[in-house]
This record gives C-alpha cells, structure tokens and sequence, in this order.
C-alpha cells in the first residue's frame, strides 16, 4: 500500500489544511445511513464512491484526479475488508503530502438499526447463524477502533435522511454550485409513466395534432405543431398555472436540499402535446434562471428503433 501510494511524512500543517486532495472515508454500522451520506456528499461537489475493495482505494486516488473532493464509502461488506487494513490505510492517508483525509463516523444506537432491518426486511451483512441484535452488537464492537480514529462522529439514531443530509452540508460543503437541477421531459402514457418522474402534468385534453394529417408526421419541437397545439383556448391558462405552480415549488425544493427534479408532460403518444408543453416550459425556466435539460422520451425511442432497424 505504501509503495501504490508513493508514502512520504508530511510536515505539520496550520489546522490541518495542506492544500492536498480532500479525501473523507464514510463508516459506521450497517444501517446507520452511510448510503444517505454518500448521495449528500455527490450532490456536495464530491466525487462518491461506494463499496470500493480496500485495496483498490490507493491505486484510485494515486491515478491523476478530477480536480474534485472525493468520498469513499467504507464498512464490512467490502470485499478485502478489516479493521487492521482500514486503520492502516488511514495512517498511509493521514501521512501523504497529497491527501487532506478525514473519517466520517455514522452512528446510531442498536435498538433503532434493529427497526430500520425490520423496516426494510434486509438481512444484517454480519447475521450468519447470529439473530440481528447480536450482529448489530457485534459490527459495533468490531468498529470500536475505527470509531476511535473519526474525525467527525455523527448520531443518526434521531436523525431523518433530510436532518442528516442537512447536518453533512454545513459540515462538508465544497462550495461548489448547489443549484438545483431542473428536468423537463416528454412522454406517452400508452409506455408508461419515466422512472423518478416527481411532478407530472396530462395535457391530454388539448387539441390532438395526430388527427391533422398535415401535422401527423412531425413532432412538438416544430412552430407549426407548437403553434396548433398553443391555438387552443385552453392551451394559455394551462401553461400559465403550471409554470406559475412550478416557479413557487423550485425553490422550494431547492431549500428541501434536493438536487435534481424531473417534471413530465404527458400524452397519448408522447410525439406532439407532451413535446410542446416540455420545450415551451423548459424555454419558461431558463428564462427565470434555473438550469435546465429536456427529455423527450418517445422521440428518443423512435430515433433508437430507425437505428436498429437500419443496423438489423
């Protein structure tokens, strides 16, 4: 491990703060929330990595990197796992030039990990022959020396997903952008509703341009669909209402410490209505400053679909 690193003493810096590549390693028992920990810290500005064989993490972290924070994910379900060898790679970390490394700890008392199995219906890593108490009791006294080394020991015992993801941003925030991502996509019912879709608008009920021959063949990304589609009465005062509604819930959301949201319009084929409202709102968004990307689902499938068919 010492020679992947290319290990050095490094002298003593003024708080710690050497100018080194941010490294923060996230443990704690199972359930405590480490997963939680590792999305807050991606949205953070770090680049997360979960489950990473031990022995991996130095050939990682010595290939040249993207300028980024970096958070590892570490507890008994790695493959090469120990408490030995994580104390060791510790050590190796806290003495190279290159690294400003520090120990994440989440815990949380056995009574509530036992709830959250429960909940779940998920089997403890360490169970084996073990009823899940006794695993849990006996993950915490294996991490006893680790919990020892942490730098920051966070109880998630009484702690929501949202209170602990709040908790790591005023510990860990990088300064990096923290707007919140905004999606707008396009899809057809008849397919099915897009996976993580959070706020969904039909537009079944405006004018179909389907049943325009002349239009049929084209999509909501043309003028003269849009314009057909916008020439509905009711067209107006739906946009309006939705984007207002959308504007009041962004920052919202924003302030919730979410990310990314993803808002779909749907239709009948997802080729015309959906297409419409999804480009004229994205249009409406960035224009009030919030960064956007659009999606549209059907028209992708059928690009896909023209592409194996020609590949076939």
């Amino acid at each position: 491990m010492n020679e992947q690193l290319d290990i050095k003493p490094r002298a003593p810096q003024p708080d710690g703060d050497d100018g080194g590549q941010r490294v923060v390693l996230v443990t704690g028992p199972s359930g405590a929330g480490r997963s939680t920990a590792i999305n807050a810290l991606e949205d953070l500005g770090f680049e997360a990595i979960d489950n990473l064989p031990l022995s991996l993490i130095p050939q990682l972290l010595a290939n040249p990197h993207r300028n980024m924070p970096v958070a590892l994910g570490v507890d008994v379900r790695n493959r090469d796992f120990s408490v030995a060898a994580l104390i060791e790679l510790i050590d190796n970390l806290t003495r190279h030039p290159g690294y400003h490394v520090e120990v994440l700890y989440l815990d949380c008392d056995a009574t509530t990990l036992t709830k959250r199995f429960s909940a779940t219906r998920r089997r403890h890593p360490m169970a084996g022959e073990m009823d899940p108490l006794e695993a849990i009791a006996a993950e915490k006294n294996l991490l006893v020396p680790i919990r020892a080394r942490a730098d920051v020991l966070v109880n998630t015992s009484d702690l929501s997903p949202h209170d602990l993801k709040s908790e790591l941003g005023e510990l860990f925030a990088t300064g990096a952008s923290e707007q919140l991502q905004v999606s707008v996509q396009s899809f057809s019912y008849k397919r099915g509703v897009p996976r993580g879709i959070d706020i969904m608008f039909d537009c079944r009920f405006l004018e179909n341009p389907h049943w325009e021959p002349t239009l049929r063949e084209m999509d909501g990304r043309s003028k003269k669909v849009q314009d057909y589609v916008m020439d509905d009465a009711r067209y107006s005062e739906f946009f309006a209402r939705v984007r207002d509604l959308i504007l009041f819930l962004l920052p919202a959301h924003r302030d919730e410490g979410k990310a990314h949201l993803a808002i779909g319009f749907g239709c009948t084929g997802g080729q015309h209505r959906s297409v419409t409202l999804t480009e004229q709102m994205a249009q409406a968004l960035s224009a009030e400053g919030w960064q956007v990307t659009k999606r549209h689902r059907e028209l992708e499938r059928s690009v896909a679909d023209t592409a194996d068919a020609q590949n076939g």
